[in-house]
């Protein structure tokens, strides 16, 4: 131990021998010495003040605004936002009303009518020019947090959506939500499409019967799944309703256990009980080298047979035989067979 220690101190006062390399080591301790001083010493210096509002426009008051938008106004009278900004107002901008979501007007009446000076006032219209990020800044104000946590890299967020795509909170078209159509489903319609078809299939989720709606399984705001699911996975999703699939199973069936959308379509489907093919190649998309699992006709069925059809492609398929396909607590369940 000993040699190695005079052996280490012998290699480092070679090292420091040279002038250049101490004259370096002590510049490099000197700067850290320095800078370490520097970030104790200063606090943080203050960010910048943000740009006046509207062009550094002042606020009117709501009487202003109605004299002109008389029409907006009676729409705009039955809606929460009026409810909570004129009777109860939680802060001093909500107490601005018409200009807590608008900005201040002041500019906007010295030239209402050129289109030029649209950016006198926030708009919620594609057509208005505002900046999508500032339209949803402004909803912001009153509605961040809670649902909403997650809505920056959401994917409605990433692909420019605004909150005006899905609310109109100038009237009451919905019975809650302020939703620019009447449903929560009518509302999702509007961009998926695909959804809209599925649900008109012969098997599909009772959401056109209103049992359920889209917001029962999605969060439209964001959440930390990649289909904005409200819980972490799909199956959490599909045990909310269909408990008795979630186990724990002594004999589990894997696809089940790995995901529900390995066989059933979560929206709609042609197939019986939502599948994503009908049984039995439901079953044979894995189980296709497996003794019976593969042969859809008998012997019988072949070029100059005369037996009656299988019974393996007939009703409920495998499931005649493997009836708890998707999990078993019996001893002898192993087959799923009971």
């Amino acid at each position: 131990m000993s040699k190695l220690s005079s052996d280490a101190k012998t290699s480092m006062k070679q090292l420091t021998s040279f002038p250049s390399l101490r004259t370096a080591i002590i510049a490099f301790g000197g700067a850290a010495v320095v800078l370490v001083t520097s970030i104790l010493a200063k606090p943080d210096a203050p960010p910048p003040p943000p740009e006046p509002l509207n062009g550094g426009a002042t606020y009117v008051g709501e009487a202003v605004c109605v004299a002109c938008h008389q029409t907006q106004n009676k729409q705009f009278t039955h809606t929460v936002h009026a409810n909570a900004f004129r009777l109860n107002p939680k802060n001093d901008l909500q107490k601005h009303s018409c200009e807590a979501c608008h900005g201040p007007g002041s500019n906007h009446l010295k030239d209402p009518i050129s289109p030029s000076n649209r950016v006198s006032l926030i708009g919620y219209t594609k057509e208005w020019g505002t900046p999508v990020a500032q339209q949803t800044a402004m909803c912001m104000n009153c509605h961040e947090g809670g649902q909403r946590m997650f809505w920056q890299g959401s994917p409605h967020a990433s692909n420019q959506l605004s909150c005006s795509d899905c609310h109109n909170p100038m009237a009451k078209v919905s019975a809650t939500g302020l939703l620019k159509k009447q449903t929560i489903n009518e509302t999702c319609y509007t961009c998926h499409q695909q959804q809209r078809a599925d649900f008109a299939k012969r098997s599909h989720m009772p959401l056109p019967e209103g049992k359920i709606s889209c917001v029962d399984c999605h969060n439209p705001h964001g959440s930390t799944s990649k289909t904005m699911l409200k819980t972490d996975s799909v199956n959490e999703t599909c045990y909310s309703c269909h408990a008795e699939k979630r186990g724990p199973f002594l004999w589990e069936h894997a696809p089940v256990r790995e995901n529900c959308l390995s066989c059933h379509n979560a929206h709609g489907s042609n197939h019986e009980k939502l599948l994503t093919v009908a049984r039995p190649f439901s079953c044979q998309q894995c189980h296709d080298n497996t003794n019976h699992q593969s042969n859809l006709y008998n012997a019988g069925q072949l070029v100059g047979g005369g037996a009656a059809p299988s019974t393996r492609i007939i009703g409920r398929a495998c499931q005649n035989c493997h009836s708890q396909i998707h999990g078993s607590n019996h001893p002898a369940g192993a087959r799923f067979q009971r």
